[in-house]
Protein backbone atom coordinates (compact mmCIF):
# COMPACT_ATOMS: atom_id res chain seq x y z
CA UNK A 1 0.00 0.00 0.00
CA UNK A 2 1.21 3.30 -1.17
CA UNK A 3 1.45 6.40 1.11
CA UNK A 4 -1.81 7.49 0.10
CA UNK A 5 -3.52 4.12 0.64
CA UNK A 6 -2.30 4.30 3.84
CA UNK A 7 -3.34 7.57 4.83
CA UNK A 8 -7.18 6.56 3.40
CA UNK A 9 -7.16 3.48 5.10
CA UNK A 10 -6.00 5.14 8.46
CA UNK A 11 -8.69 7.85 8.57
CA UNK A 12 -11.64 5.03 7.40
CA UNK A 13 -14.31 4.01 9.43
CA UNK A 14 -14.46 0.24 10.05
CA UNK A 15 -17.80 -0.78 11.59
CA UNK A 16 -18.25 -3.71 13.69
CA UNK A 17 -21.52 -5.96 13.86
CA UNK A 18 -22.14 -8.20 17.20
CA UNK A 19 -23.69 -11.33 16.68
CA UNK A 20 -25.11 -12.35 19.68
CA UNK A 21 -27.48 -15.56 21.23
CA UNK A 22 -26.87 -18.49 23.02
CA UNK A 23 -25.25 -21.55 22.20
CA UNK A 24 -25.82 -23.38 18.53
CA UNK A 25 -27.69 -20.69 17.18
CA UNK A 26 -24.89 -20.33 14.18
CA UNK A 27 -22.98 -16.93 15.56
CA UNK A 28 -19.44 -18.38 14.18
CA UNK A 29 -20.68 -20.10 10.76
CA UNK A 30 -22.99 -16.39 10.03
CA UNK A 31 -19.60 -14.18 11.21
CA UNK A 32 -17.24 -16.28 9.27
CA UNK A 33 -20.20 -15.75 6.01
CA UNK A 34 -20.42 -11.94 6.93
CA UNK A 35 -16.25 -12.22 6.99
CA UNK A 36 -16.20 -13.60 3.35
CA UNK A 37 -19.30 -11.55 1.98
CA UNK A 38 -19.13 -8.04 3.25
CA UNK A 39 -15.85 -8.41 2.58
CA UNK A 40 -14.24 -8.36 6.29
CA UNK A 41 -12.86 -9.49 9.20
CA UNK A 42 -14.53 -11.49 11.40
CA UNK A 43 -13.37 -12.25 15.56
CA UNK A 44 -13.85 -15.85 17.27
CA UNK A 45 -15.52 -15.81 20.45
CA UNK A 46 -12.77 -15.91 23.18
CA UNK A 47 -15.32 -17.10 25.67
CA UNK A 48 -15.48 -20.87 23.42
CA UNK A 49 -11.78 -20.38 23.46
CA UNK A 50 -10.71 -20.30 26.83
CA UNK A 51 -13.11 -22.98 27.78
CA UNK A 52 -11.50 -25.14 24.93
CA UNK A 53 -8.35 -24.33 26.38
CA UNK A 54 -8.60 -24.81 29.84
CA UNK A 55 -10.83 -27.89 29.11
CA UNK A 56 -13.63 -26.09 31.56
CA UNK A 57 -15.96 -23.49 31.42
CA UNK A 58 -14.12 -19.77 33.63
CA UNK A 59 -14.99 -19.33 36.92
CA UNK A 60 -16.27 -16.33 38.52
CA UNK A 61 -12.86 -14.72 39.12
CA UNK A 62 -12.20 -15.46 35.39
CA UNK A 63 -15.07 -13.91 33.54
CA UNK A 64 -14.13 -9.97 33.68
CA UNK A 65 -10.68 -11.25 31.86
CA UNK A 66 -12.60 -13.28 29.10
CA UNK A 67 -14.23 -10.23 28.81
CA UNK A 68 -11.44 -7.76 28.54
CA UNK A 69 -9.78 -10.51 25.78
CA UNK A 70 -13.03 -10.01 23.77
CA UNK A 71 -12.84 -6.42 23.67
CA UNK A 72 -8.43 -6.06 22.90
CA UNK A 73 -9.21 -9.12 20.52
CA UNK A 74 -11.90 -6.68 18.68
CA UNK A 75 -9.42 -3.79 18.66
CA UNK A 76 -6.55 -6.15 16.94
CA UNK A 77 -9.57 -6.80 14.14
CA UNK A 78 -10.17 -3.30 13.70
CA UNK A 79 -6.88 -2.51 13.18
CA UNK A 80 -6.30 -5.14 10.76
CA UNK A 81 -9.83 -4.28 8.69
CA UNK A 82 -8.23 -0.35 8.97
CA UNK A 83 -4.75 -1.98 7.69
CA UNK A 84 -6.31 -4.10 4.74
CA UNK A 85 -9.01 -1.71 4.16
CA UNK A 86 -11.73 -3.47 4.74
CA UNK A 87 -15.14 -2.10 6.28
CA UNK A 88 -17.00 -4.71 8.71
CA UNK A 89 -15.54 -6.36 11.59
CA UNK A 90 -18.18 -9.26 12.55
CA UNK A 91 -17.87 -10.08 16.38
CA UNK A 92 -18.65 -13.50 17.37
CA UNK A 93 -20.20 -12.53 20.42
CA UNK A 94 -19.62 -9.51 22.45
CA UNK A 95 -18.60 -8.40 26.01
CA UNK A 96 -22.47 -8.20 26.77
CA UNK A 97 -22.81 -12.15 26.51
CA UNK A 98 -19.86 -12.17 29.65
CA UNK A 99 -21.90 -10.16 31.63
CA UNK A 100 -25.03 -12.26 30.86
CA UNK A 101 -23.19 -15.99 31.45
CA UNK A 102 -21.59 -14.84 34.96
CA UNK A 103 -24.81 -13.74 35.89
CA UNK A 104 -26.68 -16.97 34.93
CA UNK A 105 -23.71 -19.05 36.19
CA UNK A 106 -22.43 -17.04 39.10
CA UNK A 107 -25.05 -14.60 40.06
CA UNK A 108 -22.52 -11.91 39.25
CA UNK A 109 -23.74 -8.72 37.76
CA UNK A 110 -20.39 -6.64 38.29
CA UNK A 111 -19.87 -6.78 34.24
CA UNK A 112 -22.89 -5.55 33.68
CA UNK A 113 -21.77 -1.92 33.25
CA UNK A 114 -18.67 -2.53 31.21
CA UNK A 115 -20.30 -4.39 28.69
CA UNK A 116 -23.12 -2.05 28.16
CA UNK A 117 -21.05 0.89 27.76
CA UNK A 118 -18.78 -1.18 25.48
CA UNK A 119 -21.90 -2.02 23.06
CA UNK A 120 -22.27 1.28 21.88
CA UNK A 121 -19.24 0.63 19.88
CA UNK A 122 -21.11 -1.74 17.56
CA UNK A 123 -22.76 -0.03 14.65
CA UNK A 124 -25.57 -3.20 14.49
CA UNK A 125 -26.58 -6.33 16.85
CA UNK A 126 -27.76 -9.43 14.90
CA UNK A 127 -29.47 -12.12 18.11
CA UNK A 128 -29.77 -15.17 16.20
CA UNK A 129 -32.79 -17.02 16.93
CA UNK A 130 -33.16 -20.13 18.23
CA UNK A 131 -34.45 -22.14 15.12
CA UNK A 132 -31.70 -23.98 14.57
CA UNK A 133 -31.60 -27.54 16.50
CA UNK A 134 -29.25 -27.78 19.28
CA UNK A 135 -25.69 -30.29 18.85
CA UNK A 136 -24.22 -31.11 22.12
CA UNK A 137 -20.24 -30.66 21.32
CA UNK A 138 -18.09 -30.61 24.10
CA UNK A 139 -17.69 -28.80 27.20
CA UNK A 140 -19.15 -25.62 26.66
CA UNK A 141 -22.86 -26.76 25.23
CA UNK A 142 -25.22 -26.67 28.57
CA UNK A 143 -28.84 -27.41 26.67
CA UNK A 144 -31.54 -26.62 24.76
CA UNK A 145 -33.18 -25.01 28.12
CA UNK A 146 -29.87 -22.87 28.80
CA UNK A 147 -29.95 -21.68 25.77
CA UNK A 148 -33.72 -20.61 25.77
CA UNK A 149 -32.92 -18.47 29.30
CA UNK A 150 -29.91 -17.11 28.02
CA UNK A 151 -31.62 -16.28 24.31
CA UNK A 152 -34.03 -14.54 27.01
CA UNK A 153 -31.91 -12.53 29.34
CA UNK A 154 -30.02 -11.23 25.74
CA UNK A 155 -33.19 -10.09 24.26
CA UNK A 156 -34.25 -8.81 27.43
CA UNK A 157 -31.18 -7.10 28.16
CA UNK A 158 -31.51 -5.60 24.57
CA UNK A 159 -34.54 -3.87 24.91
CA UNK A 160 -34.22 -2.61 28.21
CA UNK A 161 -31.33 -0.84 27.27
CA UNK A 162 -33.20 0.84 23.63
CA UNK A 163 -30.46 -1.38 21.99
CA UNK A 164 -31.36 -1.67 18.57
CA UNK A 165 -31.26 -5.42 17.16
CA UNK A 166 -32.09 -7.37 13.92
CA UNK A 167 -33.50 -10.99 14.90
CA UNK A 168 -31.66 -13.42 12.58
CA UNK A 169 -33.60 -16.46 11.37
CA UNK A 170 -33.69 -19.29 8.75
CA UNK A 171 -31.09 -22.05 7.56
CA UNK A 172 -28.05 -21.36 5.27
CA UNK A 173 -28.21 -19.06 2.35
CA UNK A 174 -31.24 -17.39 4.07
CA UNK A 175 -30.03 -16.56 7.08
CA UNK A 176 -27.14 -15.04 5.75
CA UNK A 177 -28.72 -12.82 3.12
CA UNK A 178 -30.99 -12.24 5.99
CA UNK A 179 -28.05 -10.55 7.89
CA UNK A 180 -26.21 -8.82 4.79
CA UNK A 181 -29.53 -7.21 4.38
CA UNK A 182 -29.12 -5.85 7.71
CA UNK A 183 -25.52 -5.01 7.51
CA UNK A 184 -26.57 -3.50 3.97
CA UNK A 185 -29.05 -1.00 5.57
CA UNK A 186 -26.66 0.43 8.24
CA UNK A 187 -24.22 1.07 5.29
CA UNK A 188 -26.54 2.58 3.54
CA UNK A 189 -28.22 5.16 6.45
CA UNK A 190 -27.18 8.69 6.88
CA UNK A 191 -25.00 9.08 9.39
Amino acid sequence: MGALGARRAAGMTVRKVAVVGGECTGKSTLCERLAEELPGLWVPEYLREFTDRADRPPVAAEEAGVLAEQVAREASALDAARGAGLRWVACDSAPIATAIHAEMYFNDRGLFAAAASYHASYALTLLMDLDLAWIADGIQRDGPAVRADFHARMRAWLEANGVPYALVRGHGSARTASAIARVRAVESAPR
